[in-house]
């Protein structure tokens, strides 16, 4: 059965944006650093990245992040899922209300029922690989809250942003079990089990 992962890159005040996130700006002002890793990897990034890549089926994400990454300087055929491997998986858009016009139509869509089920149509849809929650923030503490997420994997980037969209606000008291760690010059790789 396929792992449901919430992946995203945070900073060591627990951001996962800086502020003023815009199309053209999807990190916000001075978050460029998040994705360090990822964009200028060493080789211990270049594993991790290739491994969840790899075991990427479908990428589920929340609506503003897919206004991000469909705009016209957003993802294209050097640059999307996996950074530079532009892998192009099935993406689900939760949203209420869908885009009149999408330029990633043929891979992409929309949930407007809630996480739930956007991560059980990712289930049906993911041959046994992973079920990826990529973003933003809220969309990963709503899938988290909703009980629907099996691991947290965070991409901890030595940048201090000292605002932007929080990731773990407002989020219930738990305990997580932390599975794995790996050290890179740019990130620390952690992996939790919920449960």
């Amino acid at each position: 059965m396929p792992k449901v992962v919430a992946d995203i890159s945070m900073s060591l005040d627990g951001f996962v944006t800086g502020p003023d996130v815009a199309p053209g700006l999807g990190l916000g002002r001075g978050g460029e650093g998040l994705h360090t890793w990822a964009l200028e990897p060493d080789p211990v990034d270049t594993e991790v990245l290739d491994d969840a890549v790899d075991a990427t089926g479908v990428v589920v994400m929340g609506r503003r992040l897919f206004d991000i990454i469909d705009a016209p300087d957003g993802w294209n055929d050097e640059m999307g899922y996996g950074a530079a491997r532009a892998a192009q998986p099935p993406l689900l858009v939760v949203t209420r209300t869908p885009p009149a016009e999408v330029r990633l139509a043929d891979r992409t869509t929309f949930v407007v029922d809630g996480i739930g089920s956007a991560v059980s149509k990712g289930v049906s849809m993911a041959d046994d690989r992973d079920v990826v929650i990529m973003g933003g923030g809220r969309t990963i503490r709503t899938a988290i809250e909703a009980g629907v997420v099996d691991e947290l994997r965070l991409h901890l980037a030595p940048v201090l942003l000292g605002g932007g969209t929080p990731l773990f606000t407002g989020a219930a008291p738990r305990s997580l079990r932390q599975i794995h760690v790996r050290v890179s010059s740019h990130a620390t790789h952690l992996t939790y089990r919920l449960g």
